[in-house]
């Protein structure tokens, strides 16, 4: 028997449903719902541990995956099971997990596992849109501590009109791309992409995606009463001491406050701050400190925290000495790599990238194969973030999220720049060499000064810069805080990352700590950052204004032509045997791809060498030559044969026809050596195809005057002079009609 099953329908106003079930799958998990769009379903199942974790931090695992089963095919490569999740997975679960993780409690510690899983595609459906939606929706029929319904809506603007979670045609024709994260109360997250759009219109977009979220949360909230809210769970809190809390807070906030007034280096003010925790913890007996020695610790960071965020709202300074709009000092370098195709340093403050720029051939295009999406990408950027750049030893186990995360963000900030005629694949690698604060900024205008270095004709330089806020409710005091350093990260309540060109944002990424963050702060923030890029653009600028005008002198060359379609065989060879020796001749690369719209063959030229690239246009144009009738062309002997001669286009080496002996000149001619000599270049008259011969048809003689008083020779009569040898004269009527006396 089927069980109760319970079912809430979201309409999002354009005749599309979200409809969310619960009730039918996975009933053992504290949680499970499906969420569904047209035939697009998503199932969520959410598990938290009853047993508290021995750590100081939540332990939350946000899994999404897409089953290549929902889609009707095969996983790619050898083994036919899904493996180690894509970038795209990876991003879908970050996009879920910044959102989640706030509103758990923040003595939470039990093992929690949130796990989202595409059972069903739809083409005209996101599922990365609904991921979060589907998460809060399970958490809310958990008995899981949970502060309140959460959902998350992609939202685009089509045709001047804001679209809730497009579909991806509806995307490709959108100039913003935002998934934007909130409760019914506040917005929480904001990352997406956009077409130089301004900091008013970024606004009106949140407010629009937070109208939706808001009718997707109560539909929430009426599931879990329809199913039975349950009871929110017990669990051990961690300790806590109000006097202990007060003492360490005496102790350490004025020292603290007035090394954070000092404006000190991250080293300096480090060793400071340590400095300070050892006295206080000093002050203690060793029982006592293995007896709360922990909550020393944690009372002292809040101490801490506390007394970096007055110094900022009371005097407006900040630790490093800044005041809250100032811009770290920056220097920028190019070409500072003499054998890559492009590089650059960028460094700000004490965060510094080396970016680097290859160029390639489309076969260097990025595959990508989900089973929501398949395609390519010629533009793509890596982020890497080794553990010396903030002075550390740790282990290196493969790329991290956030390393796929922040690459990301910076990808989206370029690669509305690379113009659509970019004849590359644009491979952009970003080595985070020093990091203080916001190096997915840096990697931004690294990467930016790198392909300007590298030849890659770049729309416009793009600049990013992280942003920052401290805020006080009770006061109404808030300060926002440009170009942040990592320590205000930590304590600040938002951090926002926003890049773009002289005349518009390009991608953001905020994440908001605090509730209830009001619009008016949200555009001040927005305009502060507007200064802080185009300050930035400007050392940019300097270092180098614009593209260079052609590709580095060590750097392939890219020529692209286009060829018939019945041409493409041709130029490939039979087993590639063309292709292959053109390329080991010329040492350019050569790749033929067919357009799916024309049926044209696109031939990609890669090579450091013009003259090798000269090399494999001239073999083309001997491949894909095609003579005019009627035209005039030069022609060089061959070969010689006994009717006639063989001859090359000069314009198109390797393309033969034959001049035939009648054709060489006015007067008979016995053999073509009489008239012609080898190597001999003339000119011939293309006819086309002869009538007679199916053949092709070229004359000399059609270029030479007529000998005076020439006489062309009569034509042979029918039959030939052989008229006893006729089909119908051959003496055989008489045999048949002997035949027929007898």
């Amino acid at each position: 028997m089927i069980p109760k099953v319970y079912k809430e329908v979201i309409d999002l106003g354009d005749g599309r449903e979200i409809s969310i079930e619960t009730g039918k799958l996975a009933k053992q998990a504290h949680g499970s719902v499906v969420v569904q769009s047209g035939k697009c379903m998503l199932l969520c199942t959410v598990v938290s541990n009853y047993k508290q974790a021995d750590v100081d931090f939540l332990p939350l695992t946000v899994d999404y995956r897409e089953k290549f089963a929902a889609a009707g095919r095969y996983p790619g490569g050898f083994f036919k099971r899904e493996a180690r999740p894509s970038d795209g997975e990876v991003l879908t679960m970050r996009l879920v997990d910044r959102v989640l993780r706030p509103l758990f409690p923040k003595d939470y510690h039990s093992e929690t596992q949130v796990m989202i899983q595409l059972m069903s595609h739809d083409e005209d459906v996101m599922p990365d849109a609904m991921a979060g939606l589907a998460a809060s929706a399970a958490i809310q029929l958990s008995d899981f501590p949970f502060e309140c319904a959460i959902s998350e809506a992609r939202v685009g603007r089509v045709n001047g009109e804001f679209v809730i979670n497009p579909s991806r045609a509806q995307l490709a024709e959108s100039d913003i791309d935002m998934m934007i994260g909130a409760s019914a109360d506040s917005v929480m997250m904001v990352e997406g992409e956009m077409d130089e759009i301004s900091e008013e219109e970024m606004t009106e977009a949140i407010k629009f995606a937070h109208e939706a979220i808001k009718v997707q949360c109560a539909a929430q909230e009426r599931l879990a009463e329809a199913f039975g809210k349950k009871e929110v769970r017990e669990y051990d809190p961690e300790r806590e001491d109000e006097d202990l809390q007060k003492k360490i807070h005496e102790m350490a906030y004025d020292k603290v406050y007035a090394v954070a007034k000092g404006g000190s280096s991250k080293k300096e003010r480090g060793a400071a701050f340590g400095e300070i925790k050892e006295e206080i913890k000093a002050t203690f007996s060793e029982e006592e400190l293995e007896d709360f020695g922990d909550l020393v610790s944690k009372y002292y960071r809040q101490a801490e925290k506390a007394a970096v965020r007055d110094l900022t709202l009371n005097e407006g300074l900040r630790l490093d000495g800044r005041k809250t709009t100032d811009i770290r000092p920056i220097w920028c370098e190019v070409d500072y790599l003499p054998s890559t195709h492009g590089s650059s340093v960028f460094t700000r403050g004490e965060t510094q990238a080396l970016a680097t720029v290859t160029l390639g051939t489309s076969r260097e295009a990025n595959q990508i194969d989900m089973p929501s999406y398949e395609g390519e990408e010629t533009f793509y950027l890596h982020y890497n973030f080794p553990p010396f750049c903030t002075g550390e030893a740790r282990p290196i186990r493969g790329t991290s999220r956030r390393e796929v995360g922040h690459g990301n963000l910076a990808q989206r900030a370029l690669k509305g720049m690379v113009p659509d005629d970019c004849p590359y694949t644009v491979r952009v690698v970003s080595e985070v060499l020093e990091s203080n604060g916001s190096s997915s900024m840096a990697t931004v205008c690294a990467g930016t000064m790198a392909m300007m270095d590298a030849g890659v004709q770049m729309k416009k330089p793009v600049s990013g810069i992280a942003m920052g806020l401290i805020s006080d409710a009770d006061s109404g005091k808030y300060a926002v805080l440009s170009d942040i350093l990592g320590d205000e990260d930590h304590l600040g309540d938002m951090d926002f990352k926003v890049t773009g060109t002289a005349d518009g944002i390009t991608a953001c990424q905020m994440d908001i700590k605090v509730k209830g963050l009001s619009y008016e702060i949200l555009v001040n923030a927005l305009q502060q950052a507007r200064d802080g890029r185009l300050h930035i653009l400007e050392k940019l600028t300097d270092t180098i204004e614009t593209p260079r005008e052609d590709v580095k002198s060590h750097a392939p060359k890219m020529v692209t032509v286009r060829i018939p379609n019945e041409y493409i065989g041709a130029l490939i060879g039979p087993g590639g045997k063309v292709i292959q020796e053109l390329q080991k001749e010329t040492g350019c690369t050569i790749v033929i791809n067919e357009d799916p719209v024309t049926e044209e063959g696109i031939v990609e030229i890669l090579g450091t060498g013009q003259d090798g690239i000269n090399a494999v246009l001239a073999k083309i144009d001997s491949i894909t030559f095609k003579p005019v009738v009627g035209n005039t062309y030069k022609v060089k002997v061959i070969k010689m044969l006994d009717f006639g001669a063989v001859v090359e286009y000069l314009d198109a080496p390797g393309n033969e026809v034959l001049l035939h002996v009648s054709e060489i000149a006015w007067a008979r001619t016995e053999n073509a050596s009489d008239v012609l000599s080898m190597g001999e270049e003339l000119e011939v008259k293309y006819f086309g195809i002869d009538s007679r011969t199916r053949k092709e048809k070229v004359s000399r003689k059609a270029l030479l005057e007529k000998p005076e008083g020439w006489k062309p020779r009569p034509p042979r009569d029918n039959n030939g002079g052989r008229d006893n040898r006729s089909r119908d004269n051959r003496g055989r009527d008489n045999r048949n009609r002997d035949r027929n006396k007898d």
